[in-house]
């Protein structure tokens, strides 16, 4: 497993080069470690990581936690400094900037105090290299798609996992505990999984809680696994006993939509157009009511380092789909007839078409 990218790396270099960036930081802390990620490929224990790229290609690295040191070491191939305080870190690997533009990938998630100390760094502003380093990130390299392709595989595994052991008097947080072991146990990295039960009451998905699962319940998860830290997601339902009349027709509903943007997605597709398909469906059969934001968040987004990649699957988000993009097409949404259901794949995008990562049976399932 090559632990830094190279042709990530050379594709840093020409953004560097194109903007007349002397430096280039990739932060990353413990809540967005992909912002590092993306060039070292290394899942640091540390608060924060910094690792920094040269106009010359050369790569230094900083870390706050000393088990770090080899691993991040082993994947730059560069000098790695163990530093408790960031600032300080900051400090020596920024020392000879002198009036270099030194730009930074996750600048907007830096501590005020971090931020201050690249700016004191050098006579020249700071800049943020986010948005072009995330424009660079949404198109996959192949190595990038195989560990996708390893990840939604597990996904699977994962729900199958689920719908086997999910029962009637199992609380919502017992059923995570038991997939969150399976996932792990099985290879996950981490894994990232909203879950709710319920019936007309249930609005959202949420972390899970001591509600205990009843007959007649729907039960829906986004069950995100994470391979080498890059991640593939699923969205299903699952019923306790039987399904009723009004579960079945919501279902196929969100099916039809689901259907609907994965038949869409295509290189040159306005990303716009995915969600508007999905929510046209739900127009057609009387619900457009509830494809607002009072109902529904996104109706999907990209993936990759991180499980909620931008750009988000919404009508209000114009962008243009490209090949070997990762995006889930969710239609994730509350509806009266049952309350909030969930279906959804991550799909690839290829030079026709899509294809779909989640190899799980498109179905309604029962426990």
């Amino acid at each position: 497993m090559l632990k830094l990218n190279p042709e990530r790396k050379r594709e840093f270099l020409d953004l560097m080069a194109q903007r007349g960036w002397d430096m280039l930081l990739f932060y990353g802390d413990t809540w967005r470690k992909d912002h590092f990620r993306c060039l070292v490929s290394v899942c640091f224990s540390g608060p924060q990581a910094v690792a920094l790229l040269t106009k010359e290609g050369e790569v230094r690295a900083v870390v706050t936690h000393p088990w770090d040191v080899e691993p991040v070491k082993a994947g730059t191939g560069g000098s790695v400094t163990y530093v408790p305080k960031l600032v300080e870190g900051l400090k020596t690997l920024l020392h000879d900037a002198g009036s270099a533009v030194v730009a930074v990938n996750g600048l907007e998630q830096m501590e005020a105090r971090f931020a201050r100390a690249v700016k004191e760094s050098s006579s020249a502003a700071p800049v943020s290299a986010t948005a072009a380093v995330e424009e660079i990130r949404r198109v996959k390299t192949q190595e990038e798609i195989e560990w996708i392709r390893k990840a939604a595989r597990l996904a699977d595994r994962g729900y199958e996992h689920f719908v086997s052991v999910a029962r009637a008097g199992m609380t919502e947080y017992e059923l995570v505990a038991e997939v969150e072991g399976f996932v792990k146990a099985h290879g996950a990295e981490d894994n990232f999984m909203l879950v709710a039960s319920g019936g007309i009451e249930v609005t959202a998905m949420k972390p899970p809680t001591a509600r205990k699962l009843r007959n007649g319940d729907s039960v829906i998860t986004e069950l995100t696994p994470q391979i080498n830290g890059y991640y593939a997601q699923i969205c299903r339902t699952l019923i306790i006993g039987p399904p009723s009349e009004k579960q079945l027709e919501s279902y196929a509903i969100f099916a039809e939509a689901q259907q609907a943007a994965q038949d869409l997605l295509r290189p040159g597709v306005d990303i716009s157009d995915v969600a508007r398909v999905q929510n046209d469906v739900f127009r057609k059969h009387g619900y457009g009511e509830y494809t607002g934001s009072k109902y529904t968040r996104v109706r999907g987004h990209n993936l990759g380092l991180y499980p909620d990649e931008l750009p988000h699957v919404l009508e209000s988000t114009h962008y243009t789909c490209k090949k070997d993009m990762v995006i889930i097409c969710h239609p994730n949404t509350y509806l009266p007839l049952s309350g909030y259901m969930v279906f959804g794949d991550t799909l690839l995008v290829t030079e026709t078409g899509c294809v779909s990562l989640s190899q799980t049976e498109k179905r309604l399932f029962q426990a």
